[in-house]
């Protein structure tokens, strides 16, 4: 049963061949939800397409933002505006379709069965990254693996972008006071979560590369992911945070 208040996130930065034909797989997907597209100043017309969109399907909101700003501030914007309107559960989902909107119902059922957060994994059995090279699936596995060995994380996908939050536990962990941008964000969020002890269910997905559009991913989003990672294993290793204190 879809929680009576939630809404879905959409970060997007010159999605605009992507972003109307994914409003609609998510309005058929969750049609009781109501969306939110948080755009960073893309020049190519999201925003507006967004907009007409969302005038055509219904609840669907648009947060504009002027510039492009990262994935992390993106996202802490969109929980503030939500935490402001009462929202009962979050989802958050790329808009590249690599995240499939036909699993938010999943996800959701998920928080009705007792988790805190619910992932969309891409490593526990039944999950996928069909078409990948090699050397991009050792890198995100290993990358996975590193990060819940020094975090001592129960998951398997850390890094998944695809998720749902109860509310109340992205206040409990204080998410405003995060500071990651890339998407070493959701580990931090995964990270705040183990530490409070809330509830992580990881269901499978899988993850579709992008057919249309270009991929934010980049050197310095690893490095930066990397590097927060392995400074946050090594505090844990001489005290254990409180979970409302940045990593």
């Amino acid at each position: 049963m879809t929680p009576v208040r939630t809404v879905v996130v959409v970060p997007t930065y010159n999605e605009a061949e992507n972003i109307v034909p994914l409003l609609e797989a998510v309005r058929l997907a969750v049609p009781a939800a109501e969306v939110l597209v948080v755009d960073d100043g893309s020049p190519d017309g999201t925003a507006e397409l967004a907009a007409a969109a969302g005038e055509r399907l219904g609840a669907v909101e648009l947060l504009r933002r002027p510039v492009k700003d990262g994935l992390g501030n993106a996202y802490r914007e969109a929980f503030a505006w939500a935490h402001k309107r009462d929202f009962e559960a979050i989802v958050q989902l790329d808009a590249d379709f690599s995240h499939d909107p036909r699993v938010i119902p999943a996800l959701l059922a998920a928080l009705d069965e007792g988790a805190d957060v619910a992932v969309g994994s891409r490593y526990v059995p039944g999950g996928a990254t069909p078409n990948w090279p090699v050397h991009r699936r050792l890198l995100s596995r290993w990358g996975n693996r590193y990060t819940g060995w020094i975090l001592r994380l129960p998951m398997s996908d850390a890094t998944s972008g695809f998720r749902a939050y109860r509310a109340h536990t992205l206040e409990a962990i204080h998410v405003d006071t995060t500071r990651s941008n890339g998407y070493a964000f959701m580990t931090e969020i995964a990270y705040r979560v183990s530490c409070w002890g809330g509830v992580v269910y990881e269901l499978p997905i899988v993850f579709t590369d992008r057919v249309r559009g270009t991929s934010k991913m980049s050197a310095a989003i690893i490095t930066e992911s990397m590097a927060r990672v392995t400074w946050w294993g090594l505090r844990l290793r001489v005290r254990r945070p409180a979970p409302h204190l940045e990593p």
